[in-house]
């Protein structure tokens, strides 16, 4: 039997689609990008054949919506040149280094480093592309964590969220709220109509609050500081998009009957979608079973396969783990980190042969 780099799903609509049309660039109104931190580095050959190639081949308006380091991704497929974008993302993210625990302030102002090298001086062109309408969730605090000004008010916070959503996911909406900073020319109806116990406010993504929403999506509690200061954006105190929306559990179904084309092609590092972060130690928490897995019916999701998995350093996807694993050893860490984004090739090279001789019997089920 053929083991195969990547895994390919779909929901029954999506299914369907592919059984009677393919997988056409022209039928793809979403991308999603997942919060998850270097696991997203192995798409980069991926990501540069599709917004380099693959999707330009059929321009249409298209969402790019994105938590944390899949908001990062998102915002390189907007440059003018994206396969340079992706590039250079990848480059930076490999080439971060920390000394032994860092202060939250450090890696704050690395990071705000990183991004000026990243998007300095391209604001205007990520957040006026001709087709591609960025979409960046963020996590503002509230209760405790709406302004908190001591660590213990961060940490008692977090405690309560932390228990809250242990009960129940609609628990953490007392602790956070979701803010999209997003692209205006989007209507994003899909996304705008309430489909959660959070409440979800939007604010318009210019050139001038996208630093501080990349920022913001990708800030972690306790490691960074969190963002205090978004331009129209409501005061508060901003974290982490993958908070809440870790893997993007979102209605997508609600675009399924788009005339232009309604499929949802989503690149993900597994076949397991957990709605938020702290889903992650509990695998009941599962957006593909259960009441909301209707929102999946027009998604294609591809991931790497645990064949290919087995193939990379030390049978996994590159994470935030390895800082502590290769220590001072950064080079051995850019080394690794590097040799798994070229093994990324064969999950590009896979997706671009499925698009060219779709074969439903490739397909398994969400």
């Amino acid at each position: 039997m053929t083991r195969y780099a990547l895994s390919i799903h779909a929901g029954p609509k999506a299914l369907a689609h592919i059984r009677e049309h393919g997988l056409r660039a022209g039928d793809i109104a979403i991308v999603p990008a997942a919060a998850g931190g270097p696991k997203g580095l192995i798409f980069q050959k991926m990501d540069q054949w599709l917004f380099g190639s693959w999707l330009p081949s059929a321009p249409r308006e298209r969402t790019l919506i994105g938590a944390s380091i899949g908001a990062w991704r998102m915002a390189a497929a907007c440059h003018a040149d994206p396969v340079d974008a992706f590039e250079r993302l990848g480059d930076l993210y490999c080439e971060q280094k920390y000394p032994p625990r860092p202060t939250a302030r450090y890696v704050t102002e690395s990071c705000e480093r990183f991004l000026a090298e990243f998007i300095g001086g391209r604001e205007k062109e990520i957040t006026s592309h001709p087709h591609y309408r960025l979409q960046i969730i963020t996590s503002r605090g509230r209760r405790l964590l709406k302004a908190p000004r001591r660590n213990i008010s961060v940490t008692a916070g977090f405690g309560l969220a932390v228990i809250g959503n242990l009960v129940s996911r609609s628990q953490l909406a007392n602790h956070l709220a979701r803010v999209v900073i997003g692209d205006e020319r989007d209507p994003a109806f899909w996304l705008k109509a309430k489909f959660d116990a959070f409440d979800t406010q939007f604010v318009p993504l210019t050139p001038d609050n996208l630093a501080s929403a990349l920022l913001a999506s990708g800030t972690l509690p306790f490691t960074m500081e969190p963002v205090r200061a978004i331009a129209k954006a409501p005061p508060g105190a901003y974290w982490d998009g993958g908070l809440i929306d870790y893997h993007l559990a979102l209605p997508y179904s609600r675009v399924a009957g788009n005339p232009d084309g309604g499929l949802v092609l989503y690149p993900h590092f597994s076949d397991q979608i957990v709605p938020g972060w702290l889903d992650k130690s509990l695998p009941w928490r599962r957006a593909n079973f259960g009441r909301n897995s209707e929102w999946l019916t027009n998604v294609v999701l591809v991931s790497p396969s645990r064949a290919f998995l087995q193939t990379l350093s030390h049978s996994k996807l590159p994470d935030r783990k390895d800082f502590l694993y290769y220590g001072a050893n950064n080079a051995f860490r850019i080394l690794n980190w590097k040799l798994a984004i070229s093994e990324g090739e064969r999950l590009r090279d896979e997706l671009a042969e499925f698009v060219a001789n779709p074969s439903p019997d490739r397909v398994q089920a969400i």
